[in-house]
């Protein structure tokens, strides 16, 4: 039985995942039915953090609109995530950054990793 389960799985899997950590601002870019109509719309944040394997990873993203903190948790293999952007990677030293909804303005940035 879990043969078939995860023989399932593996052919939900997408080949293209792109390489992204925790801390790293990303643009995620993901479709948006309405209707009848299909649009794609992009979330632009920080990454908090990244959990689970195979087609159960997830990935939750926080930026800030208007003065208030959003979030937004995109499973990785979905076929509304169009894609994922990397803009710039982040400097952490953990794998959760909880720490960061508790910030506002520049106490919530995370330094650039500059190799």
């Amino acid at each position: 039985m879990n043969d078939i389960i995860k023989s399932i799985e593996d052919a939900q899997l997408k080949e293209n995942v792109p390489e992204f950590n925790v801390g790293d601002t990303v643009k995620v870019y993901g479709r948006i039915k309405e209707g009848n109509r299909e649009r794609i719309q992009v979330f632009e944040g920080t990454v908090l953090k990244k959990q689970g394997g195979s087609t159960r990873a997830t990935f939750t993203v926080r930026k800030s609109s208007n003065g208030v903190g959003v979030e937004k948790t995109w499973p990785l293999h979905s076929p509304n995530v169009e894609r994922v952007e990397v803009i710039r990677k982040g400097k952490v030293r953990r794998a959760k950054l909880n720490y960061l909804r508790d910030r506002v303005g520049k106490r919530a940035k995370v330094k650039e990793l500059v190799k």
